[in-house]
């Protein structure tokens, strides 16, 4: 298999999950060539937001959760979060809608590094 995409979904069919109320991970793994992916996983996590703040120690700990995924989407992601991400090497992408539609523009963007929605 190739790439890694770590998805904030709750059905997974639709992407709408804020990144820091992230409970869990779906994992979804590519073919070699791309054209198709799966569910690989599920990774549960521990919210990185919530009273008003950022937790940092969850942020780290997704990092780690994560650490073999090429990418993070979310259906809302902050700039704060994605700043943080970004600096510890995790490319984060917001997106909604349904994830047949959005997972292979965003698997063109990795490849690419442009978000084709």
């Amino acid at each position: 298999m190739g790439m890694k995409i770590a998805v904030t979904t709750t059905d997974r069919l639709t992407l709408h999950r804020h990144f820091g109320q992230a409970e869990s991970f779906h994992i979804l793994e590519f073919s070699e060539d791309g054209s198709e992916w799966e569910f690989t996983d599920l990774r549960e996590a521990r919210k990185a937001c919530g009273g008003g703040g950022h937790d940092t120690a969850a942020f780290d700990g997704i990092i780690a959760l994560l650490s073999d995924c090429d990418a993070v989407v979310a259906g809302k992601i902050g700039p704060g979060a994605y700043e943080y991400l970004a600096s510890r090497g995790l490319r984060a992408f917001e997106a909604t809608g349904a994830l047949e539609k959005v997972i292979p523009a965003v698997y063109k963007s990795l490849c690419g590094n442009k978000l084709y929605i």
